[in-house]
Formats: C-alpha cells, sequence, structure tokens
C-alpha cells in the first residue's frame, strides 16, 4: 500500500497575523513530501514505528470529532494503522513547513467519507469547510490550528487568506529561474515547538501595546506584502518586508533564536536581504527575501539556505 504524495507548505505572509484577521498567503513546497505507506515488519524501521504508534493515538481523537463536521471510516483506519500503516515523511518536524498538516491531509483524502475532493469546483463555501474539518483534525498536534497547512497541502495549490472567513484558491506570478530576486529558507538548526510559541502570543495579546501594535504596524504591512506580491510590485513589497522584518525583530524577539537576532539585524541594515518568521518560530526555518540572491548568499553562506522561489 501507498498512498498519494502530500506536500509541505510554506506560509509566506501571515504568520500570527491570520490569528487576528490578517491577510495570508501559503504556497505549497514540493521539495517536502510526505505519503502513507504501510510495513508489516515495523520492529526494524524507528521511525515507521513512532508514526504507528502516534496514529494510534490520532485515532481516538478522530472518534470524538463532531460527526456533523466529518465522518471517517475509522473501522478501515483501525485495520490499516493495526497491520502497520505508517506517515512516511520527508517534512522536517518543528520547521514551519506543516509536517503535521500533511498527514492531516493524507488521513482526510484516504479516509473521510463524503470528502470534498480537489476535483470539484472549489466554492468559498467549500474551502472554509474544509478548513474548519481541518483545524478541527489538526489541533490534535498543536493545541490550536488554523486549518491552513492541511488545506495548502491537500489542495496543492496557492491559498490567499483574506480574512478567516474569506479564503480563495490564488495564482502567484510565474518563476523565473533566472531571476535575482528570491524567497529563501535558512536552516536554523533548532526544533521549533508550535504550541509554546502560540501561547507566549496569546499571553502577549492581553496587553493593549502589544494589540496595537499587531493592528497597526505587523498586520499593516502584512497586507502590503501579500498585496504587493500577488501584483507583482517587487519595489513596494521589498520595502514592506524591511518594514515587517524590523517590527518582528523589535516585537516577536522571543520567537526568534538567540544566536539569529545579530544576523537579523545585519539583513535590515544592509539591505542584503530580510528576515521573517517561518510558520511560529522558536527555531526550525528562518524565511528570508533578498533582491540580490548571489549577494544573499555571500552574505549568509556560513548558513544552510534553499532557494524556494526565484522572481
Amino acid at each position: 500500500m501507498k498512498g498519494p504524495l502530500f506536500y509541505s507548505k510554506i506560509l509566506l505572509f501571515g504568520e500570527y497575523g491570520i490569528i487576528k484577521d490578517s491577510k495570508g498567503l501559503s504556497i505549497p513546497y514540493s521539495f517536502y513530501n510526505g505519503a502513507l505507506k504501510a510495513d508489516e515488519n515495523l520492529s526494524e524501521n524507528e521511525s515507521a514505528k513512532t508514526s504507528n504508534e502516534s496514529l494510534k493515538r490520532y485515532i481516538d481523537y478522530l472518534e470524538k470529532i463532531n460527526p456533523e463536521l466529518v465522518l471517517f471510516d475509522i473501522e478501515l483506519l483501525k485495520r490499516h494503522v493495526n497491520t502497520g500503516m505508517y506517515f512516511d515523511s520527508s517534512i522536517p518536524q518543528g520547521y514551519g513547513v506543516g509536517s503535521s498538516g500533511a498527514l492531516v491531509a493524507a488521513i482526510y483524502d484516504k479516509y473521510a467519507q463524503d470528502k470534498i475532493t480537489v476535483l470539484e469546483n472549489l466554492t468559498r463555501e467549500k474551502l472554509l469547510k474544509l478548513k474548519a474539518i481541518f483545524s478541527e483534525m489538526e489541533s490534535f498536534f498543536h493545541g490550536k490550528s488554523s486549518g491552513l497547512d492541511p488545506l495548502n497541502s491537500y489542495l496543492s495549490i496557492p491559498i490567499l487568506i483574506n480574512s478567516k472567513d474569506n479564503i480563495e484558491a490564488t495564482g502567484i506570478p510565474s518563476q523565473k529561474t533566472e531571476g535575482k530576486n528570491a524567497v529563501f529558507l535558512l536552516d536554523s538548526g533548532i526544533i521549533g515547538e508550535t504550541a509554546p510559541m502560540v501561547s507566549l502570543f496569546m499571553e502577549n495579546m492581553k496587553q493593549e501595546g502589544f494589540r496595537s501594535m499587531l493592528k497597526n504596524q505587523f498586520i499593516k504591512h502584512t497586507d502590503a506584502c501579500v498585496d504587493d506580491f500577488l501584483n507583482g510590485d517587487i519595489k513596494s513589497l521589498f520595502r514592506n518586508t524591511k518594514q515587517l522584518s524590523k517590527v518582528v525583530l523589535s516585537h516577536f524577539k522571543p520567537m526568534i533564536p538567540q544566536q539569529f537576532h545579530e544576523l537579523w539585524k545585519k539583513g535590515i541594515e544592509t539591505n542584503e536581504y530580510y528576515l521573517k518568521l517561518c510558520g511560529s518560530g522558536g527555531g526550525g526555518y528562518i524565511l528570508g527575501f533578498t533582491e540580490d540572491i548571489d549577494k544573499a548568499k555571500q552574505s549568509l553562506a556560513a548558513y544552510k539556505l534553499e532557494v524556494v522561489y526565484n522572481f
């Protein structure tokens, strides 16, 4: 048995902001992916065994989900898990690229009854219903999930978040392999935990000053970045990304691993690159934007850098 592949995702813009209704833009990233597989002899494969045990706990959780939202063929799922099914994935966990999202998408795809498929006309209602289902399914892993990661993984198309109740599939400017402008990932070498970062953010939200910064600076620049990116307004995009990078360095410091504070600042001062959070931060990947990828590569030669998108 081998299921279809589900890709990782990158939230280009909108981390934390989308919790409070900012815009967001999420794209599939096919470099990493995962699929359901079965192996009757799990004892020889440590990661498959761990995944299989995690799926057993996940079944108990799925059984409790409101059947009016989604129904699963639990018996079939149990049978498969008991005969050695696991999620075989190259997606790094705790890196902000949607490892649990791909698993959720794979489970929904194979075991949900009356599922909404990728082939039908995806109206806003259907997208929102899928998002609600995935939010519930993924909460098992994070405590609170927007449902966007699995949605992206399931549909494998860029998704534009206009607000909580308004999402749509979108096109993004086409890749130019020769383009000097680029989006890249920087490996922090540390595994990030989503739940503690999100609860830290929720704690900060209790302060009036933080809330007003979020609305007047963070969300303002995030929304502008999304519009600039989709409209291909490169100059404005980098102007707003720089502002966003500054706001994050000032107000989201705990989400940036300590040893990257100086590097972050250097990018803003030299304009060689601008860094931002990839997912909830705390480790994992850091997302970078640059107007000159060659310069950025030189400047960041000591780090593991992966180009995601040239434009």
